[in-house]
């Protein structure tokens, strides 16, 4: 409504006189507050109300995508259960019992088992990376990965890693519960529980270490499979209650640059990619065939590290949200992915 109708409003005439004078007015009035608004240009007001519900006008733009579902729970709890396991470096008993674990989670869907053995200096190990498959609409693939072992050297302690192998491998059973269903609009993604990612020595010994991996990469790259995979996208260390996902400087830049997008979409800005290291890790060997890869690791566990490959990296550190944080933007770096 225009300035001359309020003041119509406010104030009602009875003689025929003030009426034309009052109209006369709120014409004048009138083209001037026209004149003043298109020297101005459009007012946001009337920009905010023409794009209202109320406008004739239908609203076609398109509805937008609802967040990812990630069940923080669900997926807390998979760690505790993990973790309850004990140790669980390669050759040990424990290690068995976890394969069989993270197995019986994927009885409904389509999963490959990648086995062979390793020649180390502490003998020789039997080696398996698990993996999980949900088909997809589109020709590629989008490779999520998390390793479940323990480390070797610390076998004799009461080292549990229920940051470092744990909560990364209970973040991808989570995901799968998500994937699971009809074939999803978009690359299929396959799920990567890949083993004997820890070294062999300590400190750490690059070539006795990321032996899953390697094997996997060169598998791919013989039959083929590598052409066509879209992403590598690499979960390490996620649990952490203090979350501070790192600028990892091996990964592709245009996919972190993608992770942080989603994170921003979410709210989860704040804690990604604050700080930049360069870390060798289960990403490399895809890396290095010129996969897009990412590392989403946090790797300041405890001041200084101090928990990292400790008796201390244990559930009491970690936190359902960091879970839900990592598991809903990878779901949604997913969807990203599926529209690149």
């Amino acid at each position: 409504m225009g300035t001359a109708g309020r003041l119509l409003v406010k104030k009602p005439l009875t003689t025929r006189r003030l009426r034309i004078a009052f109209l006369t007015l709120g014409l004048l009035l009138f083209s001037c507050t026209q004149a003043r608004n298109t020297a101005a240009g459009p007012n946001p007001s009337v920009v905010a109300q023409s794009a209202s519900p109320a406008s004739s006008s239908p609203d076609l733009s398109p509805a937008p995508s609802p967040p990812p579902k990630f069940d923080s729970s669900r997926a807390f709890q998979y760690v505790k259960e993990i973790v309850a396991f004990g140790p669980r470096p390669i050759g040990s008993q424990n290690h068995r019992k976890v394969e069989d674990y993270i197995l019986s989670h994927l009885k409904q869907d389509s999963v490959e088992e990648d086995a062979f053995t390793i020649e180390t200096t502490e003998g020789n190990f039997p080696v398996r990376n698990l993996l999980a498959k949900f088909p997809g609409t589109e020709d590629g693939i989008i490779v999520i990965a998390s390793h479940y072992d323990t480390n070797y050297p610390l076998r004799d302690t009461s080292y549990v890693g229920a940051n470092d192998g744990a909560s990364s491998s209970a973040l991808l059973l989570e995901i799968a519960n998500q994937l699971r269903g009809p074939r999803r609009e978009g690359y299929s993604v396959w799920l990567l529980w890949d083993d004997a990612e820890e070294s062999m020595r300590l400190p750490w010994f690059d070539p006795e270490s990321l032996y899953g991996v390697r094997h996997l990469a060169q598998k791919w790259q013989a039959d083929g499979t590598i052409k066509h995979i879209k992403a590598f996208l690499l979960e390490d260390m996620i649990g952490d209650a203090d979350l501070e996902i790192e600028r990892e400087t091996n990964s592709t830049p245009w996919l972190e640059q993608m992770i942080y997008q989603a994170a921003t979409g979410l709210g989860y800005q704040s804690h990604f990619f604050a700080r930049t290291s360069q870390i060798e890790d289960d990403h490399i060997p895809f890396v290095e065939r010129g996969v897009p890869s990412a590392d989403l690791i946090d790797f300041d566990y405890g001041y200084n590290n101090v928990f990292w490959h400790t008796p201390q990296d244990t559930v009491d550190k970690l936190s359902p949200k960091s879970l839900e944080i990592v598991g809903t933007v990878t779901l949604a770096t997913v969807q990203k992915l599926d529209h690149k």
